[in-house]
């Protein structure tokens, strides 16, 4: 019912808890000041002993209280609002921070869409948690005992005995409900995030979906993840509405004794008529606070299911913290017997060893699934060896500093990301202090200037990752970003893949022009690419298969021999088919 996790992570919530229970208190008490005034003035009236004197008094009394208890209302709705902005603010930052020092390698650990959800979804039900149930459950217990003084001193601790033994029913309806709850939540959440999961990896295949006719499959799929969805979310309000009953028979009923037992009092004589009307109008705020509390309960088990799966994200094991400075100069990058895995029962790549010297030309060549852009992760420190080292100039990658390592090493994919902006914006991203003179001198390395010139120039407005671009546009935009970076090592993984034949040429040109004065990593399936490559790696499930330039591996390895002669008769074929 109470995490004390969440209290350690967000100290600084105490003392708004500790005012939103005592703004509470002073609201009982206030209200239980008004009661008593109406109780013995209506006494009065009976007995006709209360003069004009008398009741503006009382009503005065009354109207200060009423005022005071308005401001008070309004005080404890602050100290809920930030003690829940505090908790809201804090989880973030901690998602967050998690988030940095796990660096690229945090989907080994959770999707992206799950920590979307938690950190917006689960975050906000944490809101209710901090800023309802929290401070309820402490005033739960706190008012029951204040009004069994109260009812003591309008003249009977026996109505108050038996109100206040009544009042621990409710609890211990809601602790039967709670381990239910706890698996139901838990569940609940699996498929919340799962259904997230479905739905953004529909909505980014939406175009592939298609183009193949599946959309129709993938919304029967997604139909199914709903209802299943629609399952547990109905199991969850049945759990709620039934222990919602139960505590509503003990609050009313107890309400309903308390009353029952002052009208005997006051009928056998024991109490009098101001007192018996105290009670009786009292006598529900006995349950009420246990009563909200049963209502928080149901919100707040859903907030800490949520936290639980936080504190899993937050508590996943962390790499060592990163010391050390990209090495100076032009550094040599060695991959020694690594193997990798994706998942458990399977593993990508097998003591894959690969060294590439500074200011050389490398390639890595294999057919799809041999394990090339894998290489490519690691080297970038998205994911992280299994076994095995990845060393730069003797130095371990694992303990560069990773804005150290982004700003040496530059990665070129096919799926290069831009974002809605200008050109300038785009290409600034890679080198802030860069002068317009700079940007078109790069545009122009890389054939790409002449058509942003017959636009808008760098003011060229780009939608939503370049989608108003070709691939062939985006390709080249996306290599003179990389220039721009100027780093000292520049991947390039399958850039030219899926782009027309003057694109891949032109963007060719240029790698090969910058492998004169970088360390060039270049990963391609075609094999063209890498033939005037100082070092080429022939890879074939998972594993390095021949070493050398492309004439010594034409006589020393058999998969590249293959591959090189496959991929030849292809082309004579394909030459052959655009000549007929």
């Amino acid at each position: 019912m109470f995490d004390k996790r969440l209290m350690l992570m967000c100290p600084e919530s105490k003392k708004y808890i500790v005012g939103n229970i005592v703004f509470q208190w002073i609201e009982l008490i206030l209200n239980a000041v008004m009661i008593g005034m109406i109780a013995a003035m209506v006494e009065g009236l009976y007995a006709k002993s209360e003069n004009a004197e008398m009741i503006l008094i009382r009503a005065g009394v009354l109207g200060v209280a009423l005022l005071i208890r308005w401001f008070v209302t309004k005080a404890a709705i602050k100290m809920s609002y930030l003690a829940s902005r505090t908790v809201k603010r804090v989880m973030r930052e901690q998602i967050y921070k998690k988030l940095l020092k796990l660096g690229n390698t945090y989907r080994e650990h959770a999707s992206t869409a799950e920590l979307v959800q938690e950190s917006v979804e689960g975050v906000e039900q944490l809101e209710s948690y901090f800023g309802q149930y929290v401070p309820q459950f402490f005033y739960a217990f706190l008012a029951p005992v204040s009004l069994f003084f109260l009812f003591g001193a309008a003249g009977s601790f026996k109505v108050a005995a038996v109100l206040l033994v009544c009042v621990p029913l409710i609890p211990g309806a809601i602790m039967m409900v709670q381990k239910i709850a706890k698996k139901l939540l838990s569940k609940y959440w699996d498929q919340y995030t799962r259904l997230g999961s479905t739905f953004l990896e529909n909505l980014q295949g939406m175009t592939t979906l298609k183009t193949y006719q599946a959309d129709e499959f993938k919304n029967e799929q997604m139909n199914v993840e709903s209802e299943h969805f629609r399952v547990v979310t109905m199991k969850v309000l049945t759990m709620q509405l039934n222990s919602i009953i139960i505590m509503d028979f003990f609050t009313y009923g107890g309400a309903a004794l308390g009353i029952a037992l002052a009208g005997k009092a006051f009928a056998d004589g024991t109490i009098g008529l101001a007192a018996v009307i105290f009670m009786i109008l009292l006598s529900a705020d006995f349950f009420l606070p246990m009563r909200r509390l049963g209502s928080y309960f149901h919100v707040a088990m859903n907030g800490m299911a949520a936290s639980d799966r936080i504190f899993r994200f937050l508590s996943e094991p962390e790499p060592a913290e990163k010391t050390k400075d990209f090495p100076k100069g032009d550094p040599d990058v060695e991959l020694k017997d690594v193997c990798f895995s994706y998942t458990s029962d399977r593993e990508v790549l097998h003591e894959v060893s690969v060294r590439m010297e500074s200011g050389s030309f490398t390639g890595i060549v294999g057919e799809s699934g041999s394990g090339k852009s894998t290489v490519a992760s690691l080297l970038m420190g998205r994911n992280t060896v299994a076994s095995g080292t990845i060393t730069i100039d003797g130095v371990r990658l694992d303990e560069i500093k990773e804005e150290a390592l982004l700003k040496n090493m530059t990665y070129v994919g096919l799926g290069s990301v831009f974002f809605k902006g200008s050109v300038r914006e785009n290409l600034l991203l890679a080198d802030s202090k860069a002068t317009d003179e700079r940007l078109w001198s790069v545009l122009e390395e890389c054939n790409i200037a002449g058509f942003f010139q017959g636009e808008k120039g760098l003011d060229t407005e780009l939608t939503e990752n370049a989608g108003n671009l070709s691939g062939g546009q985006k390709q080249r935009l996306a290599l003179a970003r990389a220039m721009l970076h100027d780093s000292k090592i520049y991947i390039f993984d399958e850039a030219t893949s899926n782009i027309d034949v003057e694109s891949e040429e032109l963007i060719l040109r240029e790698i090969k022009e910058l492998a004169k004065s970088k360390t060039i990593l270049m990963i391609s399936h075609r094999l063209a690419n890498v033939v005037e490559a100082d070092r080429i790696f022939c890879m074939a499930n998972g594993r390095i298969k021949g070493t050398g330039t492309h004439e010594e591996l034409l006589l020393s390895c058999a998969e590249y021999k293959k591959l090189w002669d496959t991929q030849k008769e292809l082309e004579a074929f394909g030459k052959e088919g655009r000549a007929s």
